[in-house]
């Protein structure tokens, strides 16, 4: 039965997904496709980064079913330390950034680039103005 997985900006229906209680278990090959997170010899690995699943989280973490093998991403999210969030009624889950993505982004001292609307119509995105000083005013009305 499909579940629906929100990882970042990234929502994506998972149709071999299987849930148990609070566990999201997710079959290897569609793994990236829905978080990013690639399941290799070396560990869990995005991009560059591996981490290493030691022995006795992938005896709980890890299953064989078929012919395939089963992640149980939301054990995984707690290993790292990634908030994680689910509706199963809906079948939904949602998990957040990772602690070590977001003290990356703020070690940077760069803000996630967003666009805004002017009075005139026209619209300004932060990324226009990199290598800039900015001053920005925000206002409401409550």
């Amino acid at each position: 039965m499909a579940a629906t997985v929100i990882h970042g900006d990234k929502v994506v229906e998972v149709p071999g997904a299987k849930s148990e209680e609070s566990r999201l278990w997710i079959a290897a090959p569609d793994l990236a496709a829905a978080t990013g997170w690639e399941l290799k010899p070396e560990g869990m690995c995005r991009d560059e980064v591996c981490i290493p699943v030691p022995a006795s989280l992938a005896a709980t973490m890890l299953r064989k079913q078929d012919s395939e093998t089963l992640v149980d991403m939301t054990a995984f999210a707690d290993y790292v330390g990634q908030p994680c969030a689910n509706d199963p009624e809906n079948r939904v889950w949602s998990f957040g950034e990772s602690p070590t993505d977001l003290r990356t982004q703020l070690l940077s001292l760069e803000a996630p680039d967003f666009t805004l609307p002017a009075y005139d119509g026209s619209t300004y995105s932060l990324s226009g103005f990199r290598n800039k000083k900015v001053f920005l005013l925000l206002w409401s009305s409550w």
